[in-house]
């Protein structure tokens, strides 16, 4: 116990964080050469902390050194918010990806990743969204005429009892189509992935069949299919057909048959799925589908209680290096739960740390369900 009362809660949730990978990383790119003030460090726990707390602006961050806990937490007693956003343009984002890849590592270590996927099929779940940026701070990212965006493809880790986080990631301009990324998304044959229908590319699909990945996404009602086989359902099954098809026209077709399945959604409207799993139930296929929801709570909570609303920078590095502190945020989280073995939700964790922020670790730990950490 002794070793987490001299860590205040601050600390502790910072831990999993690797000091090692951390100094290599900051050597790799120089980070510290030549710094007088502002070293990597204390500037990594600025921006933690403005997560956390939510901070709206560089200048609002400056001004919360005011506080003596987190003077001591950074070693500095002052900081200009200029040299704070010079800082975020200057750091590489493969620094901070680096960061929260690592944590993904870990985070799979802790679900047993690796030995799961030798008796299930993990679930993939891949999407995109879009982070509106101001046009007159953000040109670099205009994708219509009044609007600017940056797109955030996603690949989500569905794990038991609906928890899930965030395994692979890539930023784009919004104007960048979805499908450009599945590629990239896509690189685990032992995974089941799901989609929505802005993935859609048959030749894709078709090198992925032959590839052996396996898939569920779904289909166009306007797309063109030729029925090749009608499978029987069990009766009062929830599913109104299961057929093998041929998709595409003469001139864009692809070359192996899928399997199409038509269900209706909770509000009755009726979902076409493709998929080139045969070897499960309609039923079960409906059901990976559903999952991919999954990802569109992940979207909303991010959105909500992480702070991409408003950015910092206006440069496209000082952009995406803010996205990317923020997924290290929710790594954080999703490891202290696990790490706790706690019921609690993210949200509460997250709240129960920043109550608790400058107390001793064990006090949080307590609270979020967890006497230690292994």
């Amino acid at each position: 116990m002794d070793k987490f009362t001299r860590n205040t809660s601050f600390e502790q949730w910072l831990s999993p964080i690797s000091n090692n990978l951390f100094e290599e990383q900051v050597k790799v790119y120089q980070l510290n050469t030549y710094t007088k003030k502002l070293y990597m460090a204390s500037f990594l726990k600025l921006l933690l902390y403005a997560q956390l707390q939510e901070t709206e602006s560089m200048r609002a961050l400056s001004d919360c050194v005011f506080s003596e806990e987190l003077q001591n937490a950074i070693q500095l007693e002052t900081i200009s918010f200029s040299q704070l956003g010079r800082r975020l343009s200057q750091v590489p984002t493969e620094f901070f990806q680096t960061i929260f890849l690592d944590l993904v590592t870990q985070i799979h270590t802790k679900t047993d990743f690796q030995t799961r996927r030798k008796t299930t099929t993990p679930l993939k779940i891949i999407d995109s969204s879009t982070l509106p940026l101001n046009l007159n701070n953000h040109k670099w990212a205009k994708f219509r005429k009044t609007k600017s965006g940056l797109k955030l493809h996603l690949r989500l880790v569905l794990m038991e009892k609906g928890c899930s986080y965030p395994d692979q990631s890539v930023l784009t301009n919004a104007h960048k189509h979805d499908r450009s990324q599945l590629e990239v998304l896509v690189d685990d044959k032992e995974c089941m992935y799901v989609f929505d229908r802005g993935y859609l590319d048959y030749e894709r699909f078709d090198c992925m069949t032959d590839e052996g990945y396996c898939f569920v996404s779904r289909l166009r009602k306007n797309a063109v299919v030729r029925k090749l086989e009608t499978f029987s359902l069990p009766e009062n099954s929830s599913v109104l057909s299961d057929e093998m098809i041929v998709i595409g026209t003469t001139q864009n077709r692809a070359e192996n048959g899928f399997r199409l399945i038509k269900v209706l959604d909770t509000k009755g409207n009726e979902l076409h799925l493709l998929t080139n799993r045969f070897d499960l139930r309609a039923e079960e296929i409906a059901e990976l589908y559903k999952s991919r929801w999954a990802i569109e709570l992940f979207f909303k909570w991010m959105k909500q209680h992480l702070n991409i609303k408003k950015f910092y920078g206006q440069s496209e590095q000082a952009v995406h290096n803010q996205v990317y502190i923020a997924m290290i945020t929710y790594c954080l989280n999703v490891l202290a739960q696990l790490n706790t073995k706690s019921t609690r939700t993210y949200l509460q964790i997250s709240r129960f740390l920043k109550a608790a922020l400058w107390k001793p670790a064990h006090i949080w730990l307590r609270k979020i369900g967890g006497n230690t950490v292994p």
